[in-house]
């Protein structure tokens, strides 16, 4: 798997990450931020002729939880370096706690110690934090988050996006004769930013929406929506519906529910913006069989687990994953050669980068675009339906 930009073709995570971006603790108190030492501010400007500095912040130094996923993307990143050929990297690793003050404390510090680009951190308010600092010493961030309010500027997100997935879905649909679709998602922030993404995605795909429908993110709630849910579906002419909600969320009860509301997949295409397959328990749901749902590259996601099971005698954690991307984009940068290897310029060319999952690209906007599979569920079991591009057509974007 070796980290290198993704050659041109001839002609083309997580809802949990998003709600744990948008519900981290502020805590200010007792943490000072330092000032930028005289002279910091490199900009992005390496030496080729030595190992270049890259702050690699992670959520360590708080939870269990943070210090496994901290963890775990460490563990990615230093595969990654380890697959670099003729690139020397100096990675250094910081913990951030999930703590936005600690974030840029740690990210100048990180700055002051000669940082030429940071990887990380992982949570959205902790990336607000971190930006400035980052911006002030001309340094880009390349964030974990998948929170799209975080990005532009010198933020550069590997998270995966809503509205990516939803354009390769709706696109899929189009094709499939299924581009009247409807949304169905939680009436909360996840679900909003969820619905807007569709509502954009829709625009360059090629399928139409032509109702929405929310509820309240409660059992109850859910229930009391179902006939407008069922009303809406019908009277809108819809041939497909698609889930904001994923598995640990309104999915199982929707799935079991909308059928005896007369809206089964007999009639309407189901979709999913969540990953339907994890965990494998959700393709047992009998509602959801025939259901579609976009994922990366399941060859190259195999690849990379086994690699990462070999190396550290256990599964990753998906979000390992954007510690290895992050770091096969910044050597293939570095490898291209060129005294500022991290511009903006350099980060959005066309041809993108390979990486766990398979190709990925930044946008201007500081989004990203990653090469998806489309599935279906079949009698329990994950069937692809469209393989995910191994490239980029040049020029799209």
């Amino acid at each position: 798997m070796p980290a290198r930009p993704a050659a041109p073709a001839s002609s083309v995570l997580t809802r949990r990450g998003l709600l744990c971006s948008a519900g981290a603790t502020l805590l200010v108190a007792g943490c000072d931020v330092p000032a930028l030492a005289p002279g910091a501010g490199p900009g992005g400007r390496v030496d080729s002729d030595r190992p270049v500095p890259v702050g690699l912040l992670v959520p360590g130094g708080g939870s269990s939880d943070r210090q496994t996923l901290a963890r775990n993307i460490e563990n990615a990143a230093r595969l990654a370096v380890n697959d670099l050929q003729g690139v020397q990297l100096d990675l250094r690793v910081y913990q951030t706690a999930g703590d936005p003050a600690r974030a840029a404390a740690v990210a100048t510090q990180a700055v002051n110690d000669g940082a030429r680009i940071l990887l990380g951190p992982l949570f959205a308010d902790a990336t607000r934090a971190v930006a400035p600092v980052a911006a002030q010493a001309g340094v880009n961030v390349l964030s974990f988050s998948n929170n799209p309010t975080v990005a532009g500027g010198n933020v550069f997100l590997l998270g995966a996006m809503f509205e990516n997935t939803a354009t390769r879905l709706l696109a899929f649909a189009a094709s499939r004769g299924k581009g009247r679709v409807m949304i169905v998602s939680e009436r909360n922030e996840a679900g909003e930013v969820a619905e807007r993404a569709i509502q954009r995605a829709a625009q360059r795909s090629g399928a139409s929406i032509v109702a929405t429908r929310s509820y309240d993110f409660s059992q109850q709630g859910i229930i009391d929506a179902l006939p407008g849910i069922a009303s809406s579906a019908r009277s809108s002419g819809a041939d497909a519906l698609i889930f904001t909600a994923g598995s640990e969320g309104a999915l199982p009860l929707l799935a079991e529910l909308l059928p005896e509301n007369n809206v089964s997949r007999s009639d309407y295409q189901f979709m999913g913006l969540t990953r339907w397959d994890i965990p494998p328990a959700t393709m047992e749901l009998s509602g959801l069989q025939g259901g579609w749902f976009a994922l990366p590259d399941p060859g190259m996601t195999a690849q990379f687990e086994s690699r990462y099971a070999a190396a550290y005698e256990r599964s990753p954690n998906p979000v390992a994953a954007l510690g290895f991307d992050g770091i096969a984009a910044i050597g293939a940068l570095i490898r291209q050669g060129g005294s500022n290897p991290f511009s903006v310029e350099a980060l959005t060319q066309p041809s993108g980068f390979a990486g766990a999952n398979g190709v990925f690209r930044f946008r201007r906007d500081g989004t990203n675009e990653r090469s998806l599979a489309v599935a279906e569920i079949r009698d329990q079991r994950r069937v692809v339906l469209s393989p995910a591009p191994r490239s980029f057509a040049v020029g799209a974007s």
